[in-house]
């Protein structure tokens, strides 16, 4: 079994501040893969980022590392702490508005290639590995932390 998680911030101001995520997966309750990474907005667009964008980079990466393994067709669970991308991917919302949807679009023309994938919702306190691993490159860049806890 597969099992994946994401996450994402943005500080210290949520739309504008600094957006990042963070990935990991595991085969057989063994990490095998994790990815944190701050977003980079296009240059003409600097304020274009929020926690919903990091949100849905982190689950764009898991996506795209399984994808590059070729792991689509394994038994595969996802989980996150943002409802909006689990509901929005699992076809309970509507992708509206936002800075985020170019990112959740791919998201969504990827899933088909994933037959077996699950996606989960899980509350922030169980989500902590990839809430560690979105916060760690912000602090790393000197990012204030005003919205959530840094950890």
């Amino acid at each position: 079994m597969i099992r994946c998680y994401f996450d994402g911030c943005c500080e210290p101001v949520n739309p504008g501040g600094v957006a990042a995520y963070g990935a990991v997966v595991f085969q057989d309750e063994k990490r095998i893969w994790e990815k944190s990474q701050i977003y980079h907005p296009d240059k003409r667009d600097r304020n274009s980022t929020s926690n919903n964008l990091a949100e849905y980079s982190g689950f764009l990466a898991i996506l795209e590392f399984l994808l590059a393994r070729g792991w689509n067709e394994d038994p595969i669970e996802i989980y996150g702490d943002s409802q909006l991308v689990i509901k929005q991917m699992t076809g309970q919302w509507r992708i509206r508005q936002g800075v985020y949807v170019p990112i959740a679009i791919a998201c969504r023309k990827l899933l088909p290639k994933f037959p077996q994938v699950r996606l989960r919702w899980l509350p922030r306190e169980k989500n902590y590995i990839a809430d560690e691993l979105s916060k760690a490159k912000l602090l790393a860049a000197g990012v204030k932390f005003r919205i959530q806890k840094e950890n």
